[in-house]
């Protein structure tokens, strides 16, 4: 395995410096991109570092000491530049608030090699491995990004992040074009952009909350106005939710509202970011009555496939199984058993599955809906 060598960056700490190295680029160029960040004790993550590569050249920029984001928009953002990234979901979060919307040209190429036959999720110390035959070290997985200066140490680690991404990319992008697949990896790309740049709160957050299917719908309802408090809440303090409020406890206010506030801060100690005002503000939440509009914008909860809708998911799963043998894809990539379930129980076509994977699927599923 080759040891990997660390080659010099740049470390730019002013918007002038970081526009010229930016100008560099050709309009249509491939710039890899990576970012450091902290999400310990936030709701939203940290942005400590940037690193960014194109053509041997590297640089570390540092988003704590001016604002990067007038410079990256043009771009980024806006131009042509194509922006290879490795699971890009947390970084392009933690870059939201500067880049909205995210690069305008995305290439991911944790999706890109789940396209191509080296399964889902890999990682980028696996498709470096894989690909370039070059051992990363993880040692820095955990340091504190936040502190400055940054070690030796550090600054090694965050440059090789981006060193491997243009072999990488070049590679996956030629085998995408060999199996046909640009368009599907581009989709899906754009579908994680949506989701991740998305800085909107769920507006059914009970339907993650399986446990409440068999509830009754006041009792959902109430629950869904207790995870959209928290979220809204927690976005305002940039604290994490479960600072605020356990799901547990969520759950069980939603079954048992508190008699009065002292029956609400004896059920709710312990929770960190639940001081007397927020308290005050949940308990005067949870005394308001659950009304017939309430639940008529609550959607239903779904529930484990039982009876009927079991034997539809088993045949279901089948044909996708089938069919991603097919076309040489990850059962999970083509239709996640997720989104099986819920096309079973609510018998509505899921968002995820809009796209391509509608033209694959639709017709093979359709037809096997319970009833």
């Amino acid at each position: 395995m080759q040891l990997p060598t660390t080659p010099a960056a740049d470390w730019i700490t002013s918007r002038d410096a970081l526009e010229q190295w930016l100008a560099a680029l050709p309009a249509h160029a491939s710039l890899d991109l990576d970012t450091e960040f902290m999400r310990r004790n936030t709701f939203y993550p940290q942005l400590a570092l940037l690193q960014l590569g194109w053509q041997g050249r590297y640089a570390l920029v540092d988003p704590l000491a001016f604002d990067i984001g007038d410079a990256l928009r043009p771009q980024l953002g806006q131009g042509d530049t194509i922006t290879v990234m490795h699971s890009a979901s947390e970084d392009l979060e933690a870059l939201a608030p500067l880049l909205p919307g995210g690069p305008r040209q995305l290439f991911d190429t944790q999706i890109a090699a789940a396209f191509t036959g080296m399964g889902l999720g890999i990682s980028y110390r696996a498709l470096v491995a894989e690909l370039v035959g070059a051992e990363l070290d993880k040692g820095e997985t955990r340091s504190d990004w936040m502190q400055r200066p940054l070690t030796e140490s550090q600054r090694a680690y965050a440059t090789l992040d981006v060193v491997y991404l243009a072999p990488v990319h070049e590679q996956l992008a030629e085998r995408l074009v060999q199996r046909d697949r640009s368009a599907w990896h581009a989709e899906d790309c754009e579908r994680l952009k949506r989701r991740a740049c998305f800085r909107g709160g769920d507006p059914q957050p009970q339907q993650g909350f399986r446990g409440a299917a068999e509830w009754q719908p006041a009792q959902q309802a109430r629950l869904r106005r207790i995870l959209q408090w928290r979220d809204q809440t927690a976005r305002q303090l940039d604290r994490p939710r479960p600072w605020l409020l356990e799901d547990a406890l969520a759950m069980n206010l939603a079954q048992q509202p508190p008699l009065n506030a002292a029956d609400l801060e004896q059920r709710s100690r312990g929770q960190r970011a639940l001081r007397t005002p927020q308290r005050g503000e949940l308990f005067d939440l949870l005394a308001l009555p659950i009304t017939d509009d309430d639940i008529a914008a609550t959607a239903a909860i779904p529930g484990t496939p039982q009876g009927d809708a079991k034997k539809s998911l088993a045949a279901m799963k089948d044909q996708v199984d089938a069919l991603a043998l097919e076309l040489d894809l990850p059962a999970g990539l083509l239709c996640p058993r997720k989104a099986l379930e819920e096309y079973v129980v609510t018998c509505r076509w899921p968002d995820f599955l809009e796209g391509w994977r509608r033209e694959q699927l639709h017709d093979r599923l359709a037809r096997l809906l319970p009833g």
